[in-house]
C-alpha cells in the first residue's frame, strides 16, 4: 500500500498542495480536476498498450486517437433521410471544416507544448474530447455532460502534469521492481487522493480499504456472467474489486501459474488481455453500481475505464428512493452502504417494510430485495446492526435468518476505517432464500458462522502503516469456506458456529459476544509470607535485619509477624 512507498506518497502530497496553492482547496473538486488529468494520462498509455497488444497478437485494435474528432457543437444536424453515400460525404465535409487530429489530444502530444497553449489546448479541445470519448448516447458522455475543466492557471497545469509524469514512473518502477501490479498501485494513488474527500464534509463518504474489498470478493466468489452490483458504489470500489477477482479466477482456469501473492496474501492480475472479446463483454455487461452524488458517479465511471472497462455501468440513482424500482435483479452485491444520517420518509421506496429512516438499515433490505433468488451479498455494516434492541432492527436481522442463509457474521477491528472513522464494523454474508412476499415454510439459515477479527494486516491507529503478516485476512477466507458446524462448535475460539434456533431464542442478536465463551486463566501467586521476605530483601539488601530501626522495613516485619 501507499503507506510503504515515501516517494510516491511525497509525489501526490507535492500534488494536493500545487492545486492547494494554485486556488483549488476544496478537496473534492481538487479530486475531480486531478482525476481528469489522471484519466488523460491513463487513456493514452491504455491505448499505446492495446496497440502493441494487438500488434503482438495480430488481434484487430482502433486507436482511440485515430483519425479526426469534430466537436459535437460542430456536427451537421441530420434529417434521418440522408443516403449512406450523402451521411459519409457530410461527415468527411464535417471532419475537414472543425476536425482535430486525435492524435494530437494524446497526453503525449500536449504535455510539450508551452503552458499557455497547453492549458488553451487541454481546456478547449482535450477535455471536451475526453467528455465525448464513447459517443454522444453513451452513459459516460451523459453523467460527463455537465463536468467542468477549471484549472485556472497555465503554471498550475504545467507543474501538476509534470508531476502526474513522475508519480507514473514512480509506479512503474514500482510494479518492474517489487512485483506489485501496475494496477493496484494505481488503485492505491487513486485510493489516497480519494480519502482527502473525508476533509469535504461529505456525509458518510469514505473509502473502504482495499484489502477489505478483496477479503470481500475471496468470500463471495463472484464468477463470469454473474450480474454484480453496489447500490451505493462511490468510486467504484467494490466493482473494481469484483472484475479483478473475475479476471484473476479466468488467468488461473486458462494455466497462468506464476500469479504471485499481493502484500496482503491476496493472488490478483490485473491483465485483463488475456480474456477474450466475448468474455471481456460479458464481463463489462455484468457490472452495475449506482450514487446519490454526481461527482462520485463521474469519479466511479473514471475509475473503471481507467482499470480497463470501456463502458461502465455506473449511474446517478438514490436506490432507496421510490424512483428505482429494481427487483430481484443481481447474483453478487457487494457494497459499504452508508453508515449515518436518515432518508426522508416520504421518498422511501414503498418496497422497503422496515419501519425506519436509518439508512444503514434500510440498504440491507433493499441489498436483500434487490438479489435474486440464490443470489450472494458482502456488506459491510456497523456493529449497532447486529445487537440493536429497536424494532427496525431486530425486524432485519429476522429477514436475514428466516428468508435467507445468513452464512457469516465477521467482526472487524475498530480501527480499520480510520482515519475517517473509528466505528466498529462487522461483514454480513448471506444468500437469498426465499423472496419479500414468498411465505417462509422453513427459515433459511441453520448455522451461523462467527468470526473474531483481531488484525488486518495494518495499524489500527490513523496511520494504518503496515504490519509485518497478513493479519487474520487469508485464515478468515480459508475457515469461512471450510466452515463446519460439527467442527467448528469451540466457543472459545476466534471462530465458530451458532446454530438458528439459539439465534432465534436471544431475538435474533448477532452479536459475537452474546455467543462467545470467555476464558478465564487461572493465576497462581505466591504465598503472602514469601512475597513479604521478597519485599523485606530487596529494601534492606545485605543489611543485619536486627539493626533496622525503623521506616518501611519495620512496618513489612511488623506485618509478617501478624501473618504468622
Amino acid at each position: 500500500m501507499l503507506q510503504n512507498n515515501p516517494e510516491l506518497k511525497s509525489k501526490i502530497d507535492q500534488l494536493w498542495n500545487k492545486f492547494w496553492s494554485g486556488g483549488i482547496s476544496n478537496p473534492l473538486t481538487a479530486i475531480e480536476q486531478i482525476t481528469y488529468l489522471l484519466f488523460m494520462k491513463r487513456l493514452d498509455e491504455l491505448d499505446l498498450k492495446r496497440q502493441a497488444d494487438a500488434e503482438w497478437t495480430e488481434e484487430a485494435y482502433t486507436s482511440k486517437f485515430d483519425g479526426m474528432w469534430v466537436p459535437p457543437e460542430f456536427r451537421t444536424k441530420l434529417q434521418g433521410n440522408e443516403t449512406a453515400v450523402e451521411l459519409m460525404d457530410i461527415r468527411a465535409q464535417d471532419e475537414r471544416q472543425y476536425g482535430l487530429p486525435k492524435q494530437s489530444l494524446r497526453w503525449s502530444e500536449f504535455k510539450r507544448m508551452k503552458a499557455e497553449d497547453m492549458l488553451q489546448h487541454v481546456q478547449g479541445k482535450v477535455f471536451p474530447f475526453l467528455k465525448d470519448l464513447n459517443g454522444a448516447e453513451s452513459n459516460f458522455t451523459h453523467h460527463m455532460k455537465n463536468a467542468v475543466f477549471i484549472i485556472p492557471k497555465p503554471s498550475l497545469l504545467v507543474e501538476a502534469v509534470k508531476t502526474i509524469d513522475e508519480i507514473f514512473a514512480v509506479m512503474e518502477h514500482d510494479s518492474q521492481e517489487k512485483g506489485q501490479a501496475f494496477q493496484d498501485i494505481q488503485g492505491d494513488v487513486y485510493e489516497f487522493l480519494l480519502s482527502e474527500i473525508a476533509t469535504a464534509g461529505k456525509n458518510g463518504q469514505f473509502r473502504t480499504p482495499r484489502h477489505i474489498i478483496k477479503l470481500l470478493a475471496d468470500l463471495v466468489q463472484p464468477q463470469l456472467g454473474h450480474k454484480i452490483a453496489d447500490p451505493a458504489c462511490g468510486s467504484g470500489g467494490f466493482l473494481l474489486g469484483a472484475y479483478q477477482y473475475i479476471v484473476t479466477d479466468l488467468a488461473k482456469k486458462a494455466g497462468t501459474t506464476d500469479i504471485k501473492p499481493d502484500e496482503d496474501g491476496f493472488v490478483r492480475t490485473s491483465v485483463a488481455a488475456a480474456l477474450t472479446e466475448q468474455a471481456q463483454a460479458i464481463l463489462s455487461a455484468s457490472l452495475w453500481g449506482y450514487d446519490i452524488d454526481s461527482t462520485m458517479v463521474r469519479l466511479g465511471l473514471m475509475n473503471l475505464m481507467m482499470h480497463g472497462i470501456d463502458e461502465p455501468n455506473i449511474d446517478y440513482k438514490d436506490t432507496l428512493s421510490k424512483s428505482y424500482t429494481q427487483e430481484a435483479e443481481y447474483d453478487i452485491i457487494m457494497a459499504n452502504p452508508p453508515f449515518t444520517g436518515s432518508i426522508d420518509k416520504g421518498d422511501i421506496n414503498e418496497n422497503l417494510q422496515l419501519a425506519t429512516t436509518k439508512s444503514e438499515l434500510l440498504f440491507v433490505e433493499n441489498i436483500y430485495r434487490l438479489l435474486k433468488k440464490g443470489g450472494t451479498a458482502g456488506v459491510i455494516v456497523p456493529q449497532g446492526v447486529l445487537f440493536g434492541s429497536g424494532k427496525a432492527f431486530k425486524d432485519l436481522r429476522k429477514i436475514l435468518v428466516e428468508r435467507c442463509d445468513l452464512k457469516a457474521v465477521i467482526t472487524l477491528p475498530s480501527g480499520v476505517f480510520k482515519p475517517y472513522a473509528g466505528v466498529s464494523t462487522a461483514i454480513l454474508l448471506f444468500t437469498k432464500v426465499w423472496g419479500p412476499k414468498d411465505k417462509v415454510t422453513q427459515p433459511a439459515t441453520d448455522n451461523v458462522w462467527f468470526y473474531e477479527t483481531a488484525a488486518d494486516g495494518y495499524s489500527l491507529d490513523d496511520k494504518r502503516s503496515k504490519q509485518e503478516g497478513h493479519g487474520d485476512l487469508q485464515d478468515i477466507i480459508q475457515k469461512y469456506h471450510a466452515r463446519n458446524p460439527e467442527v467448528d462448535t469451540d466457543r472459545t475460539a476466534k471462530y465458530f458456529m451458532v446454530p438458528r434456533s439459539e439465534i432465534e431464542a436471544e431475538g435474533y442478536d448477532l452479536s459475537l459476544s452474546r455467543y462467545k465463551e470467555d476464558v478465564f486463566e487461572e493465576i497462581h501467586y505466591d504465598a503472602p509470607g514469601v512475597i513479604l521476605d521478597r519485599l523485606i530483601q530487596a529494601e534492606v539488601g545485605e543489611a543485619d535485619l536486627a539493626n533496622v530501626q525503623g521506616g518501611i522495613v519495620r512496618e513489612l516485619l511488623a506485618l509478617k509477624e501478624m501473618l504468622g
